[in-house]
């Protein structure tokens, strides 16, 4: 089942992000270490949980619980407004959704769950008047970027410099229509 984070599920929250940031791949999808986050504070937790369940801050966190009542699966969804600046410095020229923090089990790999978690995703950043949905991709996360092709992004021909590997670049993808 596919559905909206809850405020008080903040521990399982970052369970399941300290579990994403031990994946092989880890270094190349997330901006964070997993030492970063397992040091964060509990209210860092909270906050962070709370915002992606209210959805008001432009931020909603999508989860996919199996049927025993475990996460097996994740997606954030930032509302970047026209205007702004995003994460890295690059100005915004359209409100857009922004899909981040993306990861599901190993085991549930290829069963259809990552297209469910963004399908919710997509419809929601929709809802909310984007008219434009991106990601960001390492170009050595070869899984992702098959899956991302497949789930219709393409590359937009922007790329992103690493703040850590200035000499590396990720790549922007854009949900075609």
């Amino acid at each position: 089942m596919i559905r909206p984070v809850r405020a008080e599920e903040w521990k399982a929250a970052k369970e399941l992000r300290l579990t994403a940031l031990r994946d092989p791949v880890a270094r190349l999808a997330y901006l964070e270490t997993y030492e970063e986050a397992a040091a964060r504070p509990d209210s860092y937790w909270r906050e962070r949980t709370a915002n992606g369940a209210r959805g008001a801050s432009g931020v909603r966190q999508f989860i996919a619980e199996a049927g025993d009542g475990s996460w097996v699966g994740n997606v954030v969804v930032l509302i970047e407004e026209a205007g702004s600046t995003d994460w890295a410095g690059f100005p915004v020229e359209r409100r857009q959704g922004h899909l981040v923090g993306v990861y599901v089990a190993p085991g549930r790999r290829g069963s259809g769950l990552t297209k469910a978690l963004f399908d919710a995703a997509v419809e929601w950043a929709r809802g909310r008047g984007a008219e434009r949905v991106r990601l960001i991709v390492h170009p050595g996360n070869t899984r992702a970027l098959g899956f991302y092709r497949k789930a219709g992004f393409v590359e937009s021909g922007a790329t992103v410099p690493l703040a850590d590997r200035p000499q590396e670049r990720e790549l922007e993808m854009v949900l075609g229509r």
